[in-house]
């Protein structure tokens, strides 16, 4: 079973609907121990990082995360999900997030030229083999809605990058963590075999 953490962030049940397609059970939840028995736990999220950790902690969900991704629970944060797991935003000045990866989300820098937010399709490059982009060729095009960006600490962890003006950071593997700014289930053809990439390691690795 997948547990995809509810806490009032947006678009979880499209990523319940691409689970349940790819074969597999999930579960909408905000109970600490249906995510501590879960086999893999996805954590979306839209909106503000702010918001987002408030609401996170009014559920007391913060420890519950850093608990099953110490334990080596796979865990795949999504969008405004994988910002969550870093260290701090330029949204929300003041705001700590969980810190279970390093690195800061910062605003994505305007020119003129490109229109943030950055909504649409944009190509993958991969600077370090990722085990959720198996299958997924390089160049791929995933969707993506966003104002602010991944700048991780350590270049190692960095499974992806994309490019909108700088180089974006996209996607991370940090052991059994990994997270995409991109949308896999808004992603078509490709973002569902991430999606079932990640299955197949929480089913596999995860019991």
């Amino acid at each position: 079973m997948i547990a995809i953490i509810d806490y009032d962030a947006g678009n979880v049940k499209s990523v319940e609907k691409a689970v349940a397609y790819l074969g597999s059970k999930a579960e909408l939840t905000d109970d600490p121990e249906i995510i501590r028995k879960a086999d893999g736990v996805i954590l979306p999220g839209v909106g503000a990082f702010g918001d987002a950790m408030k609401s996170l902690r009014s559920r007391n969900l913060p420890e519950v995360i850093r608990e099953v991704t110490a334990a080596g629970k796979p865990f795949l944060g999504i969008c405004l999900g994988m910002q969550l797991l870093f260290q701090d935003s330029e949204e929300s000045p003041g705001v700590e997030g969980l810190g279970i990866c390093k690195g800061h989300i910062l605003r994505i820098p305007s020119d003129g030229v490109r229109k943030v937010p950055q909504i649409g399709w944009n190509s993958l490059a991969y600077p370090n083999p990722g085990k959720l982009f198996t299958g997924v060729p390089e160049g791929s095009y995933v969707y993506f809605v966003h104002s602010y960006y991944l700048k991780a600490d350590d270049p190692a962890i960095v499974t992806a990058t994309t490019t909108y003006g700088p180089v974006l950071d996209v996607s991370v593997q940090q052991g059994n963590v990994f997270a995409t700014q991109f949308h896999p289930e808004k992603s078509s053809a490709m973002g569902l075999k991430m999606l079932e990439n990640f299955l197949h390691i929480a089913e596999g690795e995860g019991k």
